[in-house]
């Protein structure tokens, strides 16, 4: 080598890193100095059985809750106290594991609501007359979730599965960096699930935009995830690729028991 040592790159920084927060209800800690990071344009799977803090983990990235202790940072910028509202500008998007659609409007009409953090238009005169450039994202946003058959219908009327994939449609109309997927995957048929997956591939592979989800598909989770962190009452279980996870003795116990585990 002629003397001359070879250097080593740096290890790419985390794109999202959850930093030590706890999360207190009352005398409760719902989430418990939990720690792990999110590689840049990776899916990230955040898993573990009822109660283990994992939507309440979602709600402090997105920051509808507050946590007592630890930071959060987006891609190297601190977003600890950051207010909800500022998220989409931050271009973190996310869905919610109770639906919050408008029921009345049609299925287009949501998706176009889901540009309005990006348009320069107000939000009346949005819906009243989007432009051409704004209609062609709306149109091939409800064709990549396989909704085209159901443009024109009210949200309401769609069976809970399509619901699930509306609010990713109207999600992904905010442009994001950051989508957050609350248990995505509930109440989908096995068709619209190797859909999904097929879906969030691309959306990272492709796009770019760093996935992390909760679920509890695990046919989901093993076949598209590229990290699992795994919680049980509000701390890190375990962490590794989905094969570790899968053969990993504790996480088995968590989800199945101590025979099973042994077993």
């Amino acid at each position: 080598m002629n003397g001359v040592t070879p250097i080593t790159p740096a290890p790419a920084a985390p794109f999202l890193e959850v930093a030590g927060i706890t999360v207190r209800f009352g005398g409760l800690r719902a989430v418990n100095d939990l720690s792990f990071e999110v590689a840049r344009g990776s899916i990230h799977a955040l898993i573990g059985p009822n109660g283990a803090g994992k939507s309440t983990t979602f709600n402090c990235i997105s920051r509808y809750y507050q946590p007592s202790a630890g930071r959060i940072r987006l891609d190297g910028v601190d977003i600890t106290r950051h207010r909800p509202q500022q998220m989409a500008g931050l271009g973190v998007a996310r869905t919610f594991q109770n639906l919050e659609l408008f029921g009345e409007l049609s299925v287009w009409d949501n998706v176009l609501l889901g540009c309005h953090a990006h348009s320069a238009n107000r939000l009346g005169k949005l819906l009243r007359r989007p432009d051409a450039a704004t209609r062609e994202l709306v149109d091939g946003l409800i064709a990549r979730v396989g909704l085209v058959p159901e443009r024109d219908t009210r949200a309401k009327d769609l069976d809970f599965g399509r619901q699930k994939l509306l609010e990713i449609a109207r999600a992904l109309a905010l442009k994001p960096r950051l989508l957050l997927l609350d248990e995505p995957a509930a109440g989908l048929r096995n068709a619209d699930i190797e859909q999904l997956d097929r879906l969030l591939t691309e959306l990272a592979r492709r796009d770019g935009i760093t996935v992390l989800l909760v679920e509890h598909v695990m046919q989901l989770v093993m076949s598209i995830s590229d990290r699992v962190t795994v919680m049980s009452f509000g701390q890190k279980l375990a962490e590794g690729t989905p094969r570790e996870i899968a053969e990993h003795p504790e996480v088995i116990e968590a989800y199945l028991g101590k025979g099973a585990a042994h077993a």
